[in-house]
């Protein structure tokens, strides 16, 4: 296959590191790398020719103009997480970079988004835009223009839902890097049931699907909106909270004798009497419950080897042992 130029921007990040280090190792395309600071990139980017770092901030990206127009695609995962720059990152210079790439030249863009914007129908969530975050409204602000854009017809947006991920030579995601400190709670976790549900995936299984959608770029579509088959939520199957706790359970061998159903009334005794501080959107999502997809994405869906499909994959990538309470109050003890 000719080498295609690509431009991945939000390389040094966790989802950006499997996906570059995936390029890279699998690939023969001559990539691009938009990073602010090269020294956060911990992937082997010398590791063969046609790899290009573009040190610049997303603020500076018109600099890059006449290189942009010259790209084949596009791999758009750079974000700001909040803040002055969630509005400016997510939305104005990730619509100016758009607008930037050819219509005539760039076949596939892959726009990373969030699966927050989305209902159970896999529809756009109008809470999402009035109660989010920061990231969620610019996020969803930014999906709405999409439409508008020249470069439109090529965009294939993607909704990951929880990310996990990270490792020695990658940062980790918000998810994984709390995931042990959930862990130490479960004597607590494990007396309680609740309903919900929810989706994960893994940065390497992203990466998987990524590099599968370069190599096989959909059809142009003609917009972005309603939703479609450019639009693809990024999941592994349906897990309940309660199925969750169990398998976490089966797995550092704690016992579920019974369990106290965590109802709304109780939830809102425990936010009044430990003073817990809920912005709308997290009071929104204990309410919603269930946010989970009609039909979510993961590499099986193409056929290929699936990373992390089930939670005890989750506890292992992570590197959490089936002893590791143990380990964790000797340590506490140790330390007190």
């Amino acid at each position: 296959m000719t080498p295609k130029r690509i431009l991945v921007t939000g390389a040094s990040g966790c989802i950006g590191h499997y996906i570059t280090e995936s390029l890279i190792q699998e690939t023969n395309h001559d990539l691009y790398l938009l990073v602010r600071n090269p020294d956060k990139l911990k992937v082997d980017y010398n590791a063969r020719p046609g790899v290009t770092l573009l040190q610049a901030d997303m603020q500076d990206i018109e600099q890059f103009g006449p290189l942009l127009k010259t790209m084949d695609q596009a791999i758009l995962a750079a974000t700001a997480w909040g803040g002055a720059a969630a509005f400016d990152i997510n939305v104005l210079k990730t619509i100016r970079l758009l607008n930037l790439l050819s219509p005539e030249v760039c076949e596939h863009v892959i726009y990373f988004s969030t699966a927050s914007l989305l209902d159970n129908k896999q529809q756009i969530l109008k809470e999402a835009g009035q109660l989010g975050t920061e990231y969620i409204r610019s996020k969803y602000d930014c999906f709405h223009r999409l439409s508008k854009l020249a470069i439109a017809p090529r965009i294939t947006t993607l909704f990951p839902t929880l990310v996990l991920g990270g490792e020695t030579n990658k940062p980790y995601s918000h998810l994984s890097a709390g995931l042990p400190e959930v862990v130490k709670w479960i004597d607590v976790i494990r007396w309680l049931k609740a309903d919900g549900s929810f989706h994960f995936i893994h940065g390497r299984d992203i990466a998987q699907v990524v590099r599968h959608l370069v190599e096989h770029p959909p059809e142009p579509g003609v917009g972005v909106e309603p939703l479609g088959s450019r639009q693809l939520v990024l999941g592994n199957q349906r897990v309940t909270v309660n199925q969750a706790v169990e398998e976490v359970c089966a797995y550092l061998n704690k016992k579920i004798q019974f369990q106290i159903p965590l109802s709304f009334w109780l939830a809102d005794i425990l936010i009044v009497l430990f003073r817990i501080q809920m912005a709308p959107w997290d009071r929104f999502c204990l309410r919603y419950r269930h946010f989970s997809y009609e039909t979510p994405v993961s590499p099986a869906s193409f056929g290929l080897p699936t990373y992390c499909p089930t939670f005890t994959d989750v506890l292992k990538t992570r590197g959490i042992s089936k002893n590791f309470t143990q380990t964790q109050k000797a340590s506490d003890l140790l330390s007190s």
